[in-house]
């Protein structure tokens, strides 16, 4: 069997779009999966429904490792490749297949320095996107300007972005619209505080400075797929069905959102709407955080530790359970949908996008994953809208409030070891809870307390929610009276009784 390219998918009578030839004019810095199956897949149909025309040069952020490696492998398919995107919608199990065009060729910034550095001369380019992880966009005062490259992704795009100064300084237009999509807030302010750094550090020229602030468009934004990635265990099966072999699948789920803030002008060099594509241009992008970290991530964290100390394993077998999932949807429509801005009709439609999401038949979501760093998770995801809530009816969500009882039984544990709180659920089945060192300590340190005790200890906690828990009126003794039930019934009579 034969690599996937062009010439084989012409053999072959391929009927999909393709697109073999046209100008580079995304540079995007990071090749892995969800760039793949998030901003590809939106410029690939870009291309074919509304006419942008554009192919992605990929650029590996990292070091060239030694052996073969996935740029190698989209190289020797000409930038192709197979994506896959499976779920639940409309109350039916979705599979679509796209053989994606729009990459022209994957470079490394390391190995192919040069090479990345020409891309500046280009005057086609517009636009930057990145996803370094979260971790990527961080200054880091060692890095050079002479390194090739420096270190750090944001000194590596200054570089970049330097070079295109030298070759198009003195003329308009030729600056770009850079879209950032690491899950940090505020991620293109963050990106354009760094490299504005650098280039003080750098003593780079004022001219520059006004360049960057005049020419160039860095959009904050929120990214929103759950991307599966290579299909490992299917593939001999995917490439038969193909009749190719390709190396560079990918996978993700149906749904997909990603909301860009910046100047209405913005929809127009950017047709998404026109494409019919899933993207929100917007002056303000916070508003959209907001639902998704309080509804989607707090439905999530609100629900798994209840569920998971009642039996439960993966996501999808909740959404199967009338008691688990009608406690989820009390907690998302009464609970925490009144305490948002976006109108009710915009809540409850990604609300229910929520609910299919979760029941997606491909995907395994484990509970027990979901339920790494708790503590944190809780304190962004969840405390807010209990907050809001109780400010804005002067009562308790119960619901909500039951999730931190939950929270609190799933933390009691037995041992405190290097892999993490060792703990045991109620079928007599040891698991470890994760998160940071000092926060199982003090678990570790509570775990033989009264109930009154222990859950005084937590909500008096002011290092780990930035608040004392017990000034929220009837919190405490609430938790209390739900932590004790779950003692004595289990973590599921306590999702019956409050729904």
């Amino acid at each position: 069997m034969k690599k996937l390219s062009y010439q084989i998918l012409k053999e072959m009578n391929h009927s999909g779009y393709l697109l073999p030839e046209a100008p580079e004019r995304v540079l995007q810095f990071g090749e892995g999966n969800f760039m793949r199956a998030f901003t590809d897949h939106f410029i690939d149909v870009l291309n074919e429904k509304a006419g942008f025309n554009g192919k992605v040069v990929l650029v590996q952020p990292r070091p060239k490792r030694p052996g073969h490696s996935l740029a190698d492998d989209l190289n020797a398919q000409q930038g192709l490749y197979t994506l896959y995107l499976r779920g639940f919608e409309n109350g039916k199990k979705v599979s679509d297949k796209r053989v994606i065009s729009c990459v022209s060729r994957c470079l490394n910034a390391y190995a192919d320095y040069d090479a990345v550095m020409a891309c500046a001369a280009n005057p086609d380019l517009r636009y930057i996107t990145c996803n370094t992880t979260e971790a990527g966009i961080i200054y880091d005062p060692a890095c050079r300007f002479q390194d090739k490259p420096a270190s750090s992704f944001p000194g590596k795009l200054t570089q970049f972005l330097y070079r295109r100064y030298e070759v198009f300084g003195k003329e308009k237009g030729k600056g770009f619209v850079i879209l950032p999509c690491e899950l940090i807030a505020e991620n293109g302010k963050e990106l354009k505080k760094c490299v504005l750094s650098y280039a003080a550090q750098w003593n780079l020229e004022e001219a520059f400075l006004t360049w960057l602030e005049e020419e160039n468009l860095f959009c904050s934004t929120l990214v929103d797929r759950i991307v599966t990635g290579f299909p490992k265990g299917e593939e001999d099966a995917l490439n038969e069905e193909n009749g190719y072999l390709d190396a560079a699948m990918d996978t993700g789920e149906v749904f997909a959102f990603w909301v860009i803030e910046g100047p209405a002008a913005l929809k127009h060099e950017l047709p998404f709407e026109k494409a019919g594509l899933p993207v929100l241009i917007t002056h303000d992008h916070r508003p959209y955080k907001e639902r998704k970290v309080r509804i989607l991530n707090g439905a999530h964290t609100s629900m798994v530790m209840g569920a998971y100390l009642a039996g439960f394993d993966i996501v999808r077998d909740c959404m199967e359970d009338d008691v688990v999932c009608g406690f989820m949807n009390k907690a998302v429509y009464e609970e925490i949908m009144p305490t948002l801005s976006l109108p009710r009709e915009e809540l409850e439609s990604f609300a229910f996008a929520v609910t299919e999401r979760f029941k997606n038949p491909f995907i395994d979501h484990a509970l027990l994953s979901i339920c790494l760093n708790s503590t944190s998770k809780w304190k962004a995801r969840v405390l807010p809208s209990l907050k809001a809530y109780a400010d804005r009816t002067g009562e308790l969500p119960l619901c909500l409030t039951a999730s931190f009882a939950f929270y609190l039984a799933f933390y009691r544990g037995t041992e405190l070891t290097e892999a993490g709180l060792a703990a045991v659920r109620p079928n007599g089945e040891v698991y470890t809870v994760s998160d940071d060192r000092n926060v199982l300590s003090f678990f570790a340190a509570h775990k033989d307390d009264r109930e009154e005790e222990y859950v005084h200890a937590v909500c008096a906690n002011e290092g780990l929610w930035d608040m004392d828990l017990c000034s929220l009126p009837g919190f405490e003794a609430a938790v209390t009276d739900m932590l004790k039930k779950i003692r004595r019934d289990g973590t599921y009579e306590v999702m019956k009784s409050v729904c």
